[in-house]
């Protein structure tokens, strides 16, 4: 079976009422990004395989948190889904474990809005053919033949006309 690489990434432990020095950390105390970013994909990667085990009306307003000190945190969008998750406890649990090498053993649920996930980007449209007219007519304009061929490539991949 195939274990998920989970890198955790844990500022250190301070007490809140204690003063911090002023101003940002230096760069060199500071999580590394490729780091960071491995950590955000393997928790996206660990919530697909985390929702894949839910019905498909409690995977759309549901996602995974965070997995952090043996305790997996999911957010709920309100709390009648945050109720409807729990009931996916133990399944959720036992999924994590076999994921991530047996180190989880809590559960816990937030509401709280989910993070909006990205549109898929839309699918460009094809130039008209007025428009591969219009780019021609513009390139025999153009003194510069290499921004000409550049207008001409552009009105070769438009629609096809007939001019």
């Amino acid at each position: 079976m195939q274990t998920l690489q989970f890198v955790f990434v844990m500022s250190p432990r301070r007490n809140p009422l204690q003063v911090s020095a002023v101003g940002p950390k230096p760069a060199a105390e500071c999580i590394a990004l490729d780091t960071l970013a491995d950590r955000a994909r393997a928790l996206d990667a660990l919530d697909e395989k985390l929702r894949l085990l839910l019905p498909a009306a409690v995977a759309r307003e549901t996602r995974l948190a965070d997995v952090r000190n043996g305790r997996i945190v999911f957010l709920a969008s309100n709390p009648t889904w945050a109720s409807r998750l729990r009931l996916y406890q133990a399944a959720l649990l036992a999924e994590a474990r076999t994921a991530l090498g047996g180190s989880v053993e809590r559960f816990a649920v937030k509401v709280a809005p989910l993070p909006a996930v990205p549109p898929e980007p839309a699918k460009p449209k094809p130039l008209s053919a007025a428009t591969a007219r219009h780019l021609r007519a513009a390139a025999k304009a153009l003194p510069d033949p290499e921004l000409q061929a550049l207008y001409l490539q552009l009105a070769s991949i438009a629609a096809d006309d007939s001019n």
